[in-house]
């Protein structure tokens, strides 16, 4: 399901974004420890950046979510993604060891 989560141009792109996303979101103030979610981005950002409608980028978040590259939060009525950095990894090392 990563594989196929990373197939779409759009998808990649957002997990390229969330990588840093003070640097991709300037106008977005990113979660704070405060929150226990550091880095997240609240989904309006993201759905701004792609230019797409919001239905379109909320089932590209989920698919990524649910393929475990992203994490989710809810706080309040926002939500809120960021990278797995943990899957990611794991992801990297199956590819140098299996690839």
């Amino acid at each position: 399901m990563i594989f196929k989560a990373l197939a779409n141009d759009t998808r990649l792109q957002m997990m390229l974004w969330l990588k840093e996303p003070e640097v991709n979101f300037p106008s977005a103030v990113p979660l704070t420890s405060e929150h226990h979610f550091e880095g997240g981005i609240c989904v309006g950002k993201i759905q701004e950046k792609t230019g797409l409608s919001q239905s379109t980028t909320s089932q590209y978040l989920s698919l990524l979510q649910r393929s475990g590259l992203l994490e989710a939060r809810r706080i309040g009525q926002w939500t809120y993604y960021r990278r797995s950095e943990e899957t990611l990894q794991r992801l990297s090392e199956y590819i140098g060891k299996e690839l």
